[in-house]
Formats: structure tokens, sequence, C-alpha cells
């Protein structure tokens, strides 16, 4: 039987890579097998330890390229709007829009992953990727308020460096409320799908979350 060429075989692992994300964050980590992922890949179960140590292993990567997906179209509303406001509203109502809670495959891996994070180990490789993604979407969420940009202005004048520092100033506190109604709303939207109640969700938080964020920072 011929040898799979390197090439070949780096398509292979960067198809199961991308596959996993996906698989992951439709069913969860727990939830998909290994068999299943090779199967879906294309490729045998056997094969799978030619390219990782241990689903563990795998699970930890896959976590960090959900990641940077979400990361890039966050990114890609960033470089299409005229002004950071409206970056952070046009990232806020995609969020909450039916289409993202109708397909977590091709979504935020803060809701899809956070319930087999939550079980997992501290010391597991994965729960330090998931936080360094949480902590990479909420730095993106301040970096855009208008509380950060008038900060932001403010010391550019006095220190010449982009010193946002998130540790208590009004536009982290704004990020932290953003996000918690983001992820919570539509958690509700996706367990409560197929009824009306989960569009009423969705609406609920695309109308509130401006008006909270500005309520607890005043």
């Amino acid at each position: 039987m011929p040898r799979v060429s390197k090439v070949q075989t780096d398509k292979n692992r960067a198809s199961i890579e991308l596959i996993a994300a996906r698989l992951f964050l439709e069913h969860g980590i727990d939830g998909v097998s290994v068999a299943e992922l090779m199967g879906a890949a294309g490729l045998t179960h056997g094969g799978f330890y030619g390219h990782f140590d241990s689903k563990e292993s795998l699970a930890a990567i896959a976590c960090g390229k959900a990641f940077e997906q979400s990361a890039q179209r966050r990114q890609e509303k960033i470089d299409h709007t005229d002004s950071p406001e409206a970056a952070l509203s046009e990232i806020s109502n995609a969020y909450l829009r039916s289409e993202h809670r109708d397909n977590p495959g091709n979504g935020c891996p803060v809701l899809a992953l956070a319930t087999d994070i939550a079980r997992t180990a501290a010391d597991k490789p994965v729960r330090a990727i998931y936080l360094e993604g949480v902590k990479q979407m909420l730095a993106t969420l301040s970096s855009l308020s208008p509380a950060a940009n008038k900060k932001t202005t403010q010391k550019t004048a006095q220190t010449g460096n982009h010193p946002l520092e998130p540790q208590d100033n009004a536009a982290q506190q704004a990020a932290m409320i953003r996000m918690a109604i983001l992820v919570g709303t539509l958690t509700l939207a996706r367990a409560t799908a197929g009824d009306p109640l989960s569009e009423a969700f969705l609406a609920a938080g695309r109308a509130g979350i401006d008006q909270s964020v500005a309520h607890s920072t005043e």
C-alpha cells in the first residue's frame, strides 16, 4: 500500500482539526467520538493516532481553531464598519440572529463549549485555551465600547501608546455585561428553538443590550 505523502498528511490533519472544531461546537466535545470525527473527515478510525496523541489533545487544538474562526468573523465586521460603535452594534446584532442560533457549528465557541469546559479539570490544555478565547472576545468588545475609545484618546495624547487597561474601567465592565447578555440570550434561544419564545428572546436581547450596558456604567 503506497505511503501517504507529507503534503497529504498535513491536509488530512488540517481537515480533522476543522471538522472537529465544527462537530464539537454542534454536539459538544463529549458528544462526538473519534470514529465519528474520522468518518466525517473521510478517514479511518485507526489513522487518528498518526495525527494526535489523544482526543483530549485534539480538543485543545480544535477549541483554539474555533476561537480563531470566531475572532476572524468579528474582525471582518470591524473592518466593514466605519466606527467602533457601528462595529459593536453589528457584532451584537449578528450574534443574536436566528442564523447564529440555528448554526452552532459555525458559531460562538464561548457558548457552544461552555458546558464541556465547565466539567473539565483546571489543568487540562483545552480549558486554558477556552479561557484565553473568552478573554480575547471580551477584549474586543471592550476595545469597541464608547468608554474605551474616550479613554484611549485621552491616554494616547498623554503617553503615545494604545493603553486600554481592562482591570477596573467602565469599558471592561460594559463589555462583560454585553458578553453575558449575548451568551445568556443565545443560550435561552437555542434551548427554546422551535417555540415562538425563542425568537422573542432574540428580539428582547437585541432591544435591551445597549440599554442594559448604558445603565450599568452610569
